[in-house]
Protein backbone atom coordinates (compact mmCIF):
# COMPACT_ATOMS: atom_id res chain seq x y z
CA UNK A 1 0.00 0.00 0.00
CA UNK A 2 1.24 3.35 -0.82
CA UNK A 3 -0.16 7.13 -0.91
CA UNK A 4 -1.31 8.26 -3.92
CA UNK A 5 1.77 9.83 -5.38
CA UNK A 6 0.00 13.17 -5.85
CA UNK A 7 -1.69 13.97 -2.89
CA UNK A 8 1.25 12.96 -0.17
CA UNK A 9 0.70 16.14 1.82
CA UNK A 10 -0.78 15.29 4.10
CA UNK A 11 1.91 12.98 5.47
CA UNK A 12 4.78 15.79 4.63
CA UNK A 13 2.66 18.04 6.68
CA UNK A 14 2.53 15.33 9.37
CA UNK A 15 6.69 14.64 9.13
CA UNK A 16 7.12 18.29 10.32
CA UNK A 17 4.40 18.51 12.77
CA UNK A 18 6.63 15.80 14.34
CA UNK A 19 9.85 18.21 13.94
CA UNK A 20 11.49 17.44 10.88
CA UNK A 21 12.71 19.31 8.69
CA UNK A 22 10.63 20.59 5.56
CA UNK A 23 9.63 17.32 3.12
CA UNK A 24 10.66 17.26 0.22
CA UNK A 25 12.49 20.42 0.09
CA UNK A 26 14.93 20.07 2.81
CA UNK A 27 14.67 16.57 3.43
CA UNK A 28 13.59 13.71 0.94
CA UNK A 29 11.39 11.09 1.67
CA UNK A 30 9.40 8.68 -0.31
CA UNK A 31 5.89 7.96 0.22
CA UNK A 32 6.19 4.19 -0.18
CA UNK A 33 6.66 1.60 2.06
CA UNK A 34 9.41 -1.26 2.37
CA UNK A 35 8.20 -4.37 4.27
CA UNK A 36 11.33 -7.19 5.59
CA UNK A 37 10.08 -10.64 6.02
CA UNK A 38 10.38 -11.73 9.57
CA UNK A 39 12.98 -14.84 8.29
CA UNK A 40 15.31 -12.48 7.07
CA UNK A 41 14.79 -10.25 10.63
CA UNK A 42 15.50 -12.97 12.68
CA UNK A 43 18.63 -14.31 10.29
CA UNK A 44 20.26 -10.52 10.65
CA UNK A 45 18.89 -10.88 14.36
CA UNK A 46 21.45 -14.16 15.02
CA UNK A 47 24.21 -12.58 12.79
CA UNK A 48 24.04 -8.93 15.03
CA UNK A 49 24.26 -11.10 18.07
CA UNK A 50 27.55 -13.26 16.75
CA UNK A 51 29.36 -9.81 15.40
CA UNK A 52 28.79 -8.61 19.33
CA UNK A 53 30.28 -11.86 20.36
CA UNK A 54 33.43 -11.64 17.97
CA UNK A 55 34.26 -8.17 18.15
CA UNK A 56 33.75 -8.42 21.76
CA UNK A 57 36.80 -10.75 22.44
CA UNK A 58 39.61 -9.82 23.68
CA UNK A 59 41.82 -11.51 20.90
CA UNK A 60 39.50 -9.39 18.13
CA UNK A 61 40.67 -6.56 20.20
CA UNK A 62 43.64 -6.71 20.66
CA UNK A 63 44.27 -7.25 17.11
CA UNK A 64 42.61 -4.27 16.34
CA UNK A 65 44.34 -2.37 18.76
CA UNK A 66 47.61 -3.67 17.55
CA UNK A 67 48.30 0.14 15.57
CA UNK A 68 46.06 2.19 16.60
CA UNK A 69 46.73 5.46 17.87
CA UNK A 70 47.53 5.88 22.06
CA UNK A 71 43.93 7.06 22.81
CA UNK A 72 42.40 4.25 21.38
CA UNK A 73 44.07 1.84 23.89
CA UNK A 74 42.19 2.75 26.78
CA UNK A 75 39.34 -0.22 26.63
CA UNK A 76 35.81 1.49 27.21
CA UNK A 77 32.67 -0.22 28.73
CA UNK A 78 30.20 1.89 26.69
CA UNK A 79 27.62 0.47 24.43
CA UNK A 80 26.29 2.98 21.73
CA UNK A 81 22.43 3.21 21.67
CA UNK A 82 22.38 4.30 18.14
CA UNK A 83 24.65 1.56 17.06
CA UNK A 84 23.72 1.03 13.10
CA UNK A 85 24.13 -2.01 10.30
CA UNK A 86 23.37 -1.23 6.79
CA UNK A 87 22.37 -3.89 4.82
CA UNK A 88 21.64 -4.93 1.26
CA UNK A 89 18.81 -7.03 0.02
CA UNK A 90 19.74 -8.16 -3.58
CA UNK A 91 16.99 -9.17 -5.53
CA UNK A 92 19.07 -12.95 -5.85
CA UNK A 93 21.34 -14.59 -3.08
CA UNK A 94 21.58 -13.93 0.90
CA UNK A 95 21.35 -10.12 2.33
CA UNK A 96 24.77 -8.42 3.13
CA UNK A 97 26.37 -6.22 5.53
CA UNK A 98 27.82 -3.45 3.74
CA UNK A 99 29.06 -1.80 7.03
CA UNK A 100 29.09 -1.05 10.59
CA UNK A 101 28.05 2.25 11.69
CA UNK A 102 28.47 3.05 15.53
CA UNK A 103 27.42 6.82 14.82
CA UNK A 104 24.73 6.69 12.62
CA UNK A 105 22.48 9.36 11.48
CA UNK A 106 18.38 9.50 11.33
CA UNK A 107 17.05 7.40 13.76
CA UNK A 108 14.85 9.49 15.47
CA UNK A 109 13.84 10.54 11.73
CA UNK A 110 13.18 6.91 10.66
CA UNK A 111 11.09 6.84 13.52
CA UNK A 112 8.51 9.47 12.97
CA UNK A 113 8.84 8.68 9.47
CA UNK A 114 8.22 4.77 10.02
CA UNK A 115 5.05 6.12 12.58
CA UNK A 116 3.37 8.90 10.88
CA UNK A 117 3.50 6.82 7.41
CA UNK A 118 1.87 3.70 9.36
CA UNK A 119 -0.91 6.30 10.51
CA UNK A 120 -1.33 8.08 7.27
CA UNK A 121 -1.31 5.01 4.70
CA UNK A 122 -4.20 3.15 7.04
CA UNK A 123 -1.22 0.62 6.91
CA UNK A 124 -3.16 -0.84 10.45
CA UNK A 125 -5.31 -2.55 8.14
CA UNK A 126 -2.44 -4.78 6.93
CA UNK A 127 -1.76 -7.11 9.32
CA UNK A 128 0.86 -9.03 7.45
CA UNK A 129 2.67 -5.46 8.44
CA UNK A 130 4.38 -5.41 12.23
CA UNK A 131 3.24 -1.85 13.23
CA UNK A 132 6.27 0.33 15.06
CA UNK A 133 6.51 1.33 17.78
CA UNK A 134 4.57 5.03 18.81
CA UNK A 135 6.62 7.74 19.33
CA UNK A 136 5.97 8.23 22.99
CA UNK A 137 6.92 4.62 22.66
CA UNK A 138 10.24 4.87 21.28
CA UNK A 139 11.29 8.13 22.81
CA UNK A 140 10.79 6.24 26.41
CA UNK A 141 12.74 3.65 25.15
CA UNK A 142 15.80 5.97 23.95
CA UNK A 143 15.13 7.61 27.79
CA UNK A 144 15.32 3.90 28.77
CA UNK A 145 18.62 2.94 26.89
CA UNK A 146 20.70 6.13 28.34
CA UNK A 147 19.34 5.58 31.67
CA UNK A 148 20.73 1.90 31.80
CA UNK A 149 23.87 2.79 29.93
CA UNK A 150 24.75 5.55 32.59
CA UNK A 151 23.89 3.08 35.65
CA UNK A 152 26.47 0.49 33.86
CA UNK A 153 28.80 3.03 33.31
CA UNK A 154 28.39 5.56 36.39
CA UNK A 155 26.67 3.58 38.89
CA UNK A 156 23.76 5.92 38.80
CA UNK A 157 21.46 7.76 36.71
CA UNK A 158 23.22 10.51 34.67
CA UNK A 159 22.36 13.67 37.06
CA UNK A 160 24.56 16.45 35.08
CA UNK A 161 24.54 17.90 31.86
CA UNK A 162 23.71 15.32 28.54
CA UNK A 163 25.83 16.64 26.09
CA UNK A 164 25.69 15.93 22.31
CA UNK A 165 28.82 16.33 20.99
CA UNK A 166 29.29 17.64 17.16
CA UNK A 167 31.45 19.60 14.54
CA UNK A 168 30.56 23.04 14.18
CA UNK A 169 29.48 22.76 10.33
CA UNK A 170 27.39 19.75 11.13
CA UNK A 171 25.38 21.63 14.42
CA UNK A 172 25.01 24.55 11.93
CA UNK A 173 24.13 23.08 8.48
CA UNK A 174 24.73 19.82 8.73
CA UNK A 175 21.55 17.02 7.59
CA UNK A 176 20.70 16.05 10.55
CA UNK A 177 20.93 18.79 13.07
CA UNK A 178 17.33 18.96 13.70
CA UNK A 179 17.44 15.53 14.67
CA UNK A 180 20.59 16.39 17.44
CA UNK A 181 17.68 19.22 18.58
CA UNK A 182 14.66 16.60 18.96
CA UNK A 183 17.22 14.33 20.60
CA UNK A 184 17.48 16.62 23.45
CA UNK A 185 14.45 17.47 23.30
CA UNK A 186 13.63 13.78 24.14
CA UNK A 187 15.96 14.38 27.11
CA UNK A 188 13.99 17.03 28.37
CA UNK A 189 10.91 15.22 28.26
CA UNK A 190 12.65 12.98 30.42
CA UNK A 191 14.03 15.62 32.88
CA UNK A 192 17.36 15.99 32.10
CA UNK A 193 19.59 18.77 31.63
CA UNK A 194 20.25 18.29 27.60
CA UNK A 195 22.62 20.22 25.20
CA UNK A 196 24.75 20.25 21.54
CA UNK A 197 27.82 21.65 21.71
CA UNK A 198 31.24 21.51 19.93
CA UNK A 199 34.48 19.72 21.09
CA UNK A 200 36.23 23.66 21.45
CA UNK A 201 33.36 24.30 24.07
CA UNK A 202 34.41 21.50 26.37
CA UNK A 203 36.68 22.54 29.46
CA UNK A 204 38.20 20.65 31.96
CA UNK A 205 39.63 22.04 35.28
CA UNK A 206 41.73 18.78 36.44
CA UNK A 207 38.51 17.43 37.85
CA UNK A 208 35.16 17.79 35.99
CA UNK A 209 34.91 18.10 32.03
CA UNK A 210 32.86 21.84 31.64
CA UNK A 211 30.65 23.12 28.89
CA UNK A 212 29.64 26.59 29.52
CA UNK A 213 30.19 26.03 33.35
CA UNK A 214 27.75 22.96 33.78
CA UNK A 215 29.40 19.86 34.78
CA UNK A 216 29.20 16.90 31.93
CA UNK A 217 29.41 13.27 32.85
CA UNK A 218 27.48 11.81 29.53
CA UNK A 219 28.24 12.45 25.52
CA UNK A 220 27.01 11.30 22.93
CA UNK A 221 29.62 11.42 20.40
CA UNK A 222 28.69 12.33 17.23
CA UNK A 223 31.76 14.08 15.41
CA UNK A 224 33.14 12.34 12.29
CA UNK A 225 37.09 12.87 14.17
CA UNK A 226 36.58 9.70 15.18
CA UNK A 227 40.34 9.39 16.95
CA UNK A 228 39.91 12.95 18.32
CA UNK A 229 43.03 14.27 16.79
CA UNK A 230 41.88 18.12 16.62
CA UNK A 231 43.38 20.38 19.31
CA UNK A 232 39.70 21.00 19.87
CA UNK A 233 39.63 17.91 21.33
CA UNK A 234 41.85 18.47 24.11
CA UNK A 235 40.03 18.71 27.11
CA UNK A 236 37.61 15.54 26.11
CA UNK A 237 40.89 13.69 25.88
CA UNK A 238 41.95 14.63 29.70
CA UNK A 239 38.61 13.79 30.90
CA UNK A 240 38.29 10.31 28.70
CA UNK A 241 41.61 9.71 30.16
CA UNK A 242 40.58 10.48 33.50
CA UNK A 243 37.84 7.56 33.14
CA UNK A 244 35.23 9.77 34.50
CA UNK A 245 32.98 10.76 31.63
CA UNK A 246 30.67 8.50 29.19
CA UNK A 247 31.30 9.08 25.84
CA UNK A 248 29.56 7.08 22.95
CA UNK A 249 31.35 6.16 20.46
CA UNK A 250 34.81 6.80 21.03
CA UNK A 251 37.67 5.69 19.66
CA UNK A 252 37.87 2.71 21.16
CA UNK A 253 34.15 1.18 19.78
CA UNK A 254 35.06 2.56 16.51
CA UNK A 255 38.32 0.89 16.08
CA UNK A 256 36.95 -1.92 17.52
CA UNK A 257 33.76 -2.05 15.82
CA UNK A 258 33.47 0.24 13.07
CA UNK A 259 36.60 0.81 11.42
CA UNK A 260 36.05 -0.51 7.80
CA UNK A 261 39.84 -2.32 8.09
CA UNK A 262 37.69 -4.85 10.34
CA UNK A 263 35.44 -6.04 6.94
CA UNK A 264 37.81 -7.80 6.00
CA UNK A 265 38.64 -10.25 9.22
CA UNK A 266 34.59 -10.61 9.26
CA UNK A 267 34.66 -11.55 5.64
CA UNK A 268 37.72 -13.93 5.27
CA UNK A 269 38.67 -17.00 7.59
CA UNK A 270 42.53 -16.10 7.29
CA UNK A 271 42.84 -14.42 10.59
CA UNK A 272 40.51 -16.79 12.46
CA UNK A 273 42.53 -18.64 14.68
CA UNK A 274 44.46 -15.66 15.80
CA UNK A 275 41.27 -13.52 16.57
CA UNK A 276 39.18 -17.08 17.59
CA UNK A 277 36.41 -16.99 15.69
CA UNK A 278 34.51 -20.55 15.82
CA UNK A 279 33.60 -22.46 12.63
CA UNK A 280 30.00 -21.21 13.38
CA UNK A 281 30.69 -17.78 13.61
CA UNK A 282 32.52 -17.88 10.68
CA UNK A 283 29.86 -19.34 8.90
CA UNK A 284 27.17 -16.68 9.63
CA UNK A 285 30.18 -14.11 9.13
CA UNK A 286 31.32 -14.69 5.40
CA UNK A 287 27.66 -15.70 4.58
CA UNK A 288 26.30 -12.37 5.00
CA UNK A 289 29.80 -10.05 4.90
CA UNK A 290 30.88 -9.85 1.43
CA UNK A 291 34.45 -10.24 0.08
CA UNK A 292 36.41 -7.58 1.49
CA UNK A 293 39.90 -6.56 1.46
CA UNK A 294 42.41 -3.86 2.86
CA UNK A 295 44.24 -2.33 -0.35
CA UNK A 296 47.95 -3.43 0.08
CA UNK A 297 50.59 -3.58 -1.84
CA UNK A 298 51.00 -7.30 -1.89
CA UNK A 299 47.02 -7.44 -3.66
CA UNK A 300 46.81 -3.91 -5.66
CA UNK A 301 47.65 -6.01 -8.63
CA UNK A 302 44.73 -8.33 -8.35
CA UNK A 303 42.38 -6.21 -7.07
CA UNK A 304 43.09 -3.58 -9.94
CA UNK A 305 42.60 -6.95 -12.36
CA UNK A 306 39.08 -7.93 -10.75
CA UNK A 307 38.09 -3.87 -9.62
CA UNK A 308 34.61 -4.43 -11.77
CA UNK A 309 33.62 -6.53 -8.77
CA UNK A 310 34.78 -4.49 -6.25
CA UNK A 311 33.14 -0.55 -4.66
CA UNK A 312 36.56 1.10 -3.25
CA UNK A 313 35.63 2.98 0.08
CA UNK A 314 37.98 4.94 2.14
CA UNK A 315 38.79 3.60 5.82
CA UNK A 316 37.31 6.08 7.72
CA UNK A 317 34.68 7.81 5.16
CA UNK A 318 31.47 8.55 5.82
CA UNK A 319 28.57 9.04 3.97
CA UNK A 320 29.99 8.13 0.67
CA UNK A 321 32.49 10.52 0.90
CA UNK A 322 35.69 9.41 -0.79
CA UNK A 323 34.26 6.41 -2.71
CA UNK A 324 35.80 6.12 -5.34
CA UNK A 325 34.66 4.85 -9.02
CA UNK A 326 36.03 1.42 -10.22
CA UNK A 327 35.98 3.03 -13.88
CA UNK A 328 38.71 5.61 -11.98
CA UNK A 329 40.87 2.63 -10.27
CA UNK A 330 44.19 1.24 -11.67
CA UNK A 331 47.36 0.11 -10.45
CA UNK A 332 48.94 3.61 -10.53
CA UNK A 333 45.94 4.21 -8.31
CA UNK A 334 46.03 2.09 -6.13
CA UNK A 335 49.74 2.21 -5.66
CA UNK A 336 49.53 6.18 -5.22
CA UNK A 337 46.86 5.29 -2.56
CA UNK A 338 48.61 2.89 -0.48
CA UNK A 339 52.36 4.82 -0.92
CA UNK A 340 50.64 7.54 0.33
CA UNK A 341 48.96 6.07 3.55
CA UNK A 342 45.43 6.48 1.91
CA UNK A 343 43.60 3.78 3.68
CA UNK A 344 40.78 1.61 1.52
CA UNK A 345 39.40 -1.58 1.63
CA UNK A 346 37.78 -3.24 -1.40
CA UNK A 347 34.35 -4.45 -1.05
CA UNK A 348 32.64 -7.01 -3.44
CA UNK A 349 29.69 -5.26 -4.90
CA UNK A 350 26.43 -6.37 -3.87
CA UNK A 351 23.25 -5.20 -6.04
CA UNK A 352 20.51 -3.71 -3.72
CA UNK A 353 16.20 -4.36 -4.07
CA UNK A 354 14.85 -2.09 -6.68
CA UNK A 355 11.33 -0.14 -5.81
CA UNK A 356 9.04 1.27 -8.68
CA UNK A 357 7.83 4.44 -7.68
CA UNK A 358 5.91 6.61 -10.18
CA UNK A 359 7.34 3.83 -13.11
CA UNK A 360 10.89 5.07 -12.29
CA UNK A 361 13.39 2.66 -10.37
CA UNK A 362 14.47 3.47 -7.01
CA UNK A 363 17.38 1.10 -5.12
CA UNK A 364 16.81 0.46 -1.55
CA UNK A 365 18.90 -0.64 1.26
CA UNK A 366 18.08 -1.53 5.21
CA UNK A 367 19.53 -0.10 8.40
CA UNK A 368 19.21 -1.80 11.55
CA UNK A 369 19.27 -0.57 14.76
CA UNK A 370 20.50 -2.32 17.40
CA UNK A 371 21.67 -2.17 21.40
CA UNK A 372 22.98 -4.91 23.24
CA UNK A 373 22.08 -7.29 20.76
CA UNK A 374 18.42 -6.32 20.01
CA UNK A 375 16.71 -5.38 17.68
CA UNK A 376 14.44 -2.13 18.19
CA UNK A 377 14.16 -0.13 15.31
CA UNK A 378 14.49 -0.36 11.59
CA UNK A 379 15.58 2.77 8.40
CA UNK A 380 15.49 2.36 4.55
CA UNK A 381 17.05 4.43 1.72
CA UNK A 382 16.26 4.51 -1.65
CA UNK A 383 18.77 6.12 -4.27
CA UNK A 384 18.06 7.28 -7.70
CA UNK A 385 21.15 4.99 -8.35
CA UNK A 386 22.08 1.69 -7.75
CA UNK A 387 25.80 2.31 -7.39
CA UNK A 388 25.63 5.48 -5.20
CA UNK A 389 23.85 6.96 -2.46
CA UNK A 390 21.44 9.50 -4.08
CA UNK A 391 18.70 10.73 -2.36
CA UNK A 392 17.47 13.75 -4.18
CA UNK A 393 13.84 13.05 -5.24
CA UNK A 394 12.01 11.27 -6.05
CA UNK A 395 14.70 8.78 -3.94
CA UNK A 396 14.75 9.68 -0.22
CA UNK A 397 14.49 7.99 2.94
CA UNK A 398 11.79 4.87 2.92
CA UNK A 399 9.03 3.61 5.44
CA UNK A 400 10.63 0.53 6.92
CA UNK A 401 8.34 -2.07 8.65
CA UNK A 402 9.05 -5.74 9.54
CA UNK A 403 6.10 -8.63 7.83
CA UNK A 404 5.04 -10.68 10.15
CA UNK A 405 4.93 -13.38 7.12
CA UNK A 406 8.29 -15.62 6.32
Amino acid sequence: MRLEATHPENFYAELQAAGMPEVPAEFSVVPQPQVIPAAILAEISDFIRAFDLVTGRDAWQAAALREAPPIVQLRRPEVCFFSAWDFHLPPEGSWQLIEFNDNGSGFIFAAIINAMYYETAGLGQEERIAPPAHLPLFKQRIRDFVEHEGRVFLGASPSDLFLILDDPESLQQGKFRRELQLLCELMREGGWQAEAGCPAELRWDGRRLLFNGQAVTFIVNRSTDFFWRSDDFSALRMAYRAGGVYVAPNPFTYATRSDKRLLEWLSLPDWDKELQIEPGERQILSGHVPETHLVRSENLADLAERKQEFVFKPLHGYAGRGLLDSAAIGRGRLRRLVTHGEGYVAQRRVAKRCLEVDRQPLWTDLRVWAYRGEIFHLSGRASRRPDRLDLTPPGGWVPTYGSHEL
